[in-house]
């Protein structure tokens, strides 16, 4: 069975959001397409708790995109951003979510940044969602979402990890694109076998 995966398309990502991906909200007509070709469909949302430990201004001395070593490696701090309860942390007020049946909730843990829909950044705490997908009986996955070169990469890199066959919508994602990150996102995620398609091959 195939579902649809829509990662993180929240206000604070979105163009006027504390950590925008340009162009962020263009790909909400066809994601809201998309949403009417799947049977099962998952979102993601960014849950940070205030003064999270991803946040650069937890940290004294430290600007957004500056890096930090954590316990479980090199850290990217972000502006503070997705903040539980805030406007910001809310799904783009375009997006239908009627049809969407979970939403996993990550990084919501203050000491651990949550990039991936199914690991925090250690690598280690799982969200639930390999849990959710195979009770479903889901094999193929289909991600849209923001942004190309972190939530969804990771996304991506984890699902093939988990066994879970990983298609990626190319005119469905936008990234941020830190310092070459967003080619060595696709190279990454190509290297390990992620099915590259367009949102015309499903329409």
């Amino acid at each position: 069975m195939n579902a649809l995966l829509i990662v993180d398309i929240q206000n604070d990502f979105c163009p006027g959001g504390a950590l925008e991906v340009p162009a962020g909200d263009t790909i909400i007509p066809t994601v809201n397409k998309l949403i009417d070709y799947f049977d099962v469909v998952v979102q993601t949302q960014d849950w940070h708790p205030v003064n999270h430990s991803s946040f650069a201004s937890s940290h004294v001395g430290k600007e957004p995109f500056d890096t930090v070593e954590m316990d479980y490696g090199t850290q990217v701090l972000w502006p503070d951003h997705c903040v539980q309860g805030s406007e910001g942390a809310e799904f783009h007020k375009d997006l239908n979510t009627l049809k969407s049946q979970v939403v996993i909730r990550k990084g919501f843990r203050k000491a651990i940044d949550s990039y991936s829909t199914f690991f925090e950044n250690d690598q280690k705490t799982a969200t639930g969602l390999k849990g959710y997908l195979k009770q479903r009986g889901v094999t193929d996955l289909y991600t849209v979402g923001l942004a190309t070169d972190f939530c969804v990469k990771w996304s991506i890199l984890d699902g093939i990890d988990e066994g879970f066959i990983m298609h990626i919508v190319e005119d469905a994602v936008k990234g941020i694109d830190l310092n070459g990150s967003l080619d060595e996102a696709w190279d990454e995620m190509k290297k390990k076998g992620v099915k590259v398609t367009q949102s015309k091959d499903i329409l």
